[in-house]
């Protein structure tokens, strides 16, 4: 498990993926905004759900986040679109309702850091979201990501176009324990 300072990122395990189905997946508004695609029904079980881990893909990264005091479950992260070429990676973030709020985000954003940076040696990590998503915007600033630009209208969410922010972060300007 890689440890932050009040969360944890671990494999995903099966019983997992219920919760995370039903706190997550199933609030329609909200997976909406953090898809990039029309939400759809899946079916609990499934074994195309999105919280069900492919450990054969190399281009990303699944985690479970957990309390490191109790170990409860509160959200999923990854790394995804690795690209090896480049040495960069996008960073990802969901936590369940219960969690929101407490400053977790900053935790998991920085322990994304250090997995992306140390343990896989990446170049550049890129967060991508919903301009009027604080809590996201805030916890990579407090990392050290940089708002390199912001896409006009970009993102098609329930009915109306939104604009997306575009957060960058390189290796070297990475400062571990730089959060705010």
């Amino acid at each position: 498990m890689l440890s932050g300072g009040r969360v944890g990122l671990r494999a995903r395990h099966d019983e997992d993926i219920p919760v995370l189905y039903a706190e997550l997946y199933e609030d329609v508004p909200g997976q909406a905004r953090a898809l990039g695609t029309p939400w759809r029904p899946i079916a609990p079980g499934s074994a195309n759900g999105q919280f069900v881990v492919d450990d054969t893909n190399p281009h990303v990264n699944h985690f479970s986040v957990v309390e490191l005091d109790g170990g409860a479950l509160v959200g999923t992260a990854a790394l995804w679109g690795i690209d090896v070429h480049n040495r960069s990676a996008h960073v990802g973030l969901g936590l369940l309702p219960a969690a929101r709020g407490k400053g977790y985000s900053t935790d998991v954003v920085s322990v994304l850091c250090h997995y992306g940076f140390v343990v896989r040696g990446l170049q550049r990590l890129q967060v991508e979201t919903l301009s009027d998503n604080v809590a996201m915007l805030r916890a990579a600033e407090r990392n050290g990501f940089v708002r390199e630009g912001e896409l006009r209208s970009s993102a098609w969410v329930m009915g109306t176009f939104m604009n997306q922010v575009l957060l960058g972060l390189l290796a070297h300007e990475w400062q571990p324990d730089a959060q705010g």
